[in-house]
């Protein structure tokens, strides 16, 4: 054991390897989940080994948790801030004044020290961004001792892994299991209903590829266009087709408008399908693939930058781009923030939208240097992650006072911020700024998972006098806290905002910020309709919920 004490960084990686492996345990729908499990096992440890972290390994990691965090929803976030999706908004304020406020009455009723009443805070609202805010806030309080501080920063730990626990089973029962019957709804038959009725049409699922893609390039034998140039050719045909390559018995000439075509050449066209099919009755018959015919096409992800171009759908930018047509490049795919759009000429672009355009490559760079830039997303961009951090940082040292209570953001509340901010601004354009989806996951899971371990070893010695004295009160708490502000959401969400049944059991879900509910329910529901609602109160209470540590701590501690 003296080893684990003197090396505490062995206490901690098997924190994080043993508290995953606790995580994935299944007991029914349900998992603990890695941090959760993490918190667990570094508690215990911490108990047993006595090993001590250094507080700055538990801020630089918050750190880059939270602003990772941000980062990943700003854009949804800020894209969410409209009138269409003000009533979800809505459920976020419930869940937001009820956890406050159960939490202060708790706080008051039961005589809490302010470290329990935060952890109930963090672990029934199974928000585990609050266990940092508030841990942090705490720290800053300048009316305590330090042994007071250190107990209390602990005792937000011990609470947050039994409320948690307790709110984790509550609200994936709750939402997955309980309220479709309370609404009298076959979750699975509703969520395919509301599917049909709303789905674009072409729509696919994460793992779904089309069987049928839209552009191809398909071979003919020259019958019917014997004599006949390229030039007239490519008049006669759709000016969403081009003619890419012609082979004339062992020999690829190369493609000129006086090119003439004589009969047995073979023709390789590029185009959207119905449109190539179609070519073949100026041409003649179609032909399997010829070796040695294929013509290389360059792809590229190119952000619309140009602001004259928002607002303008598929078939306007190509009618104002002769390129399109005249060089053969197409636009295959259309995302917008995590969202793919069908790539139909009706479909309205906005700046930030990132276009997949295919074609040959010196046609390609050509349009690109006009509509707008290539995405940049293959490295992170160290620059822009530290100036956002630093940013952060410095916007949550900024203290307000309301009366005699001080209220900062600390470090966590700014980094967030300052992540939606950035992650937002980089959605504009991507040609900067650059954080990989990937690289920004793992930076989350990592920040969090190292912030947990660390919190769990230092809390460790005090958590069983804790438990000793409020045990009964934690899982009620727990419980009390999901059930609460979901079922006034739930009477909100149906009688006045009429929202539809399986969105409103996403959303309540998203409000939570629990993702092993939502989980639950696309499982139940056999389909990723309610994770529509989710989204969106996921994104805003991922914003809101970590700011309620300070503000809680802020009203408590004075």
């Amino acid at each position: 054991m003296g080893v684990l004490k003197d090396h505490p960084e062995l206490v901690l990686f098997a924190s994080l390897a043993l508290g995953y492996l606790v995580g994935k345990l299944r007991v029914g729908p349900l998992t603990l989940g890695g941090i959760c499990g993490t918190l667990i096992v570094s508690l215990l440890l911490g108990a047993w080994t006595k090993a001590e972290v250094s507080d700055d390994v538990k801020t630089v990691f918050f750190a880059l948790f939270i602003f990772a965090l941000g980062y990943m929803a700003g854009p949804q976030f800020f894209r969410n801030l409209n009138k269409k999706s003000l009533r979800f908004f809505v459920l976020c304020g419930i869940e937001l004044v009820c956890v406050l406020g159960i939490a202060f009455g708790l706080a008051k009723w039961f005589d809490l020290d302010v470290g329990t009443a935060s952890g109930i805070l963090a672990g029934a609202a199974t928000e585990s961004a609050v266990v940092g805010t508030a841990t942090e806030s705490i720290g800053k309080l300048t009316n305590l001792t330090a042994a007071q501080i250190s107990e209390y920063q602990g005792n937000v730990a011990t609470a947050y892994t039994v409320c948690y626990l307790f709110g984790l089973i509550t609200i994936v029962l709750y939402t997955s299991q309980i309220m479709p019957m309370l609404l009298r709804i076959n979750l699975r038959d509703a969520a395919r209903e509301l599917w049909e009725r709303t789905r674009s049409r072409g729509s696919l699922e994460a793992d779904e590829r089309p069987a049928l893609p839209g552009m191809v390039g398909r071979t003919y034998l020259v019958t019917t266009a014997d004599g006949r140039t390229v030039g007239d050719l490519q008049t006669g045909l759709d000016d969403r087709i081009t003619i890419e390559s012609v082979k004339r018995g062992s020999r690829i000439l190369d493609v000129t408008p006086e090119l003439e075509l004589t009969l047995s050449d073979l023709v390789l066209l590029v185009g959207r399908r119905a449109n190539v099919i179609d070519a073949g009755r100026l041409i003649g018959p179609e032909t399997p693939g010829v070796p040695g015919l294929d013509s290389p096409l360059a792809s590229r992800e190119v952000s619309i930058t140009d602001k004259s171009l928002d607002g303008m759908t598929v078939d306007a930018l190509q009618k104002a781009n002769p390129e399109f047509h005249r060089d053969g490049v197409y636009v295959t795919d259309i995302t917008r923030g995590d969202n793919d759009l069908p790539a139909t000429g009706d479909t309205v672009l906005h700046r930030g939208d990132v276009l997949t355009l295919v074609g040959a490559r010196s046609g390609l760079n050509k349009l690109v240097a006009k509509i707008g830039s290539v995405v940049k997303n293959d490295a992170t961009d160290f620059i822009y992650l530290g100036l956002g951090i630093a940013a952060g940082s410095l916007l949550g040292q900024i203290v307000v006072k309301f009366g005699d209570v001080p209220l900062s953001l600390g470090t966590g509340g700014g980094c967030l911020i300052s992540g939606l901010l950035f992650g937002w601004f980089r959605s504009r354009s991507q040609t900067f700024g650059a954080f990989p989806p990937q690289a920004a996951s793992t930076i989350k899971d990592m920040g969090l998972a190292v912030f947990i371990a660390c919190t769990g070893l230092v809390s460790g010695p005090q958590a069983w006098p804790l438990l000793k004295e409020y045990g009964a009160l934690l899982p009620f708490a727990g419980i009390a806290m999901v059930l609460v502000p979901a079922t006034l959401s739930l009477v909100v969400g149906r009688k006045l905002l009429k929202i539809e049944k399986p969105l409103l059991i996403g959303a309540i879900a998203g409000q939570q910020c629990s993702t092993p509910a939502i989980t639950a329910v696309t499982q139940v529901a056999q389909s990723s309709v309610p994770m529509l609602g989710y989204t969106i109160t996921y994104a805003l209470s991922n914003f809101l919920l970590p700011l309620t540590g300070p503000v809680l701590v802020g009203v408590l501690g004075h």
